[in-house]
């Protein structure tokens, strides 16, 4: 009969060799893709722990390097570039609404038409929690005029956009707070039907991209 290698008081290599397939089946139905890169992490660790109490120092070294550090590094960059969306929106009303970091630390213009309070900045904030549901982070992105936005969607620079519609009343002054409907365009459909689900509320939603066969077109 065939004898184990390891001797009666070694049953913790069993404990950490049933780690394996543990943290295997938690990476497999992981959502979250961050969470994910940490249970690779422990996964490649608890890997090359038993490599080495199986006595295969190289092998064990090779997956710390390679398997491990190099792969949950590859990863870890490969997430953060993919998931970001980005938001065409335009730059003199995103620093007017302090919506950049650096626009922050300047003092107001009080001429502004735009409160820090405004349609436009609830809307992108239920942007970020809508698309935090689906761990994609939203990146702003500048652009001096409509026109600009437009063509940098068409030329698929931005994901989605967020434009200004028609004031309710032209008539009213610059310096009253008018509210002002935005209307968010993508070129995705995917985006599209995740903004239709969760922001039924929202005054437009458009798709501008290519027509998806078999799908009702808005």
């Amino acid at each position: 009969m065939p004898h184990s290698i390891f001797g009666p008081h070694d049953e913790y290599v069993y404990a950490i060799t049933a780690l394996l397939p543990l943290s295997a089946a938690m990476l497999v139905f992981q959502v979250n893709p961050y969470h994910a890169l940490v249970i690779r992490g422990i996964l490649g660790a608890v890997a090359a722990l038993v490599y080495t109490l199986l006595g295969a120092a190289d092998v064990a070294l090779t997956e710390a390097m390679v398997g491990t550090m190099l792969a949950v590094t590859l990863y870890a960059v490969a997430v953060r570039s993919s998931m970001v969306l980005r938001l065409g929106v335009l730059k003199d009303e995103a620093i007017a609404l302090r919506l950049f970091p650096e626009a922050s630390d300047q003092p107001s213009n009080p001429s502004s038409p735009l409160p820090i309070e405004s349609p436009l900045k609830s809307l992108i904030d239920d942007l970020r929690i809508t698309f935090g549901k689906y761990h994609l982070r939203l990146e702003l992105i500048p652009y001096l005029s409509p026109e600009d936005l437009q063509q940098a969607l068409l030329e698929k620079e931005v994901h989605l956009t967020c434009t200004q519609l028609e004031a309710d009343d032209p008539s009213t002054p610059h310096d009253v707070a008018v509210k002002t409907a935005y209307q968010t365009a993508t070129r995705l459909r995917r985006i599209y039907d995740i903004l239709q689900a969760e922001l039924p509320s929202s005054p437009a939603i458009a798709y501008v991209g290519p027509p998806t066969p078999g799908a009702k077109q808005p």
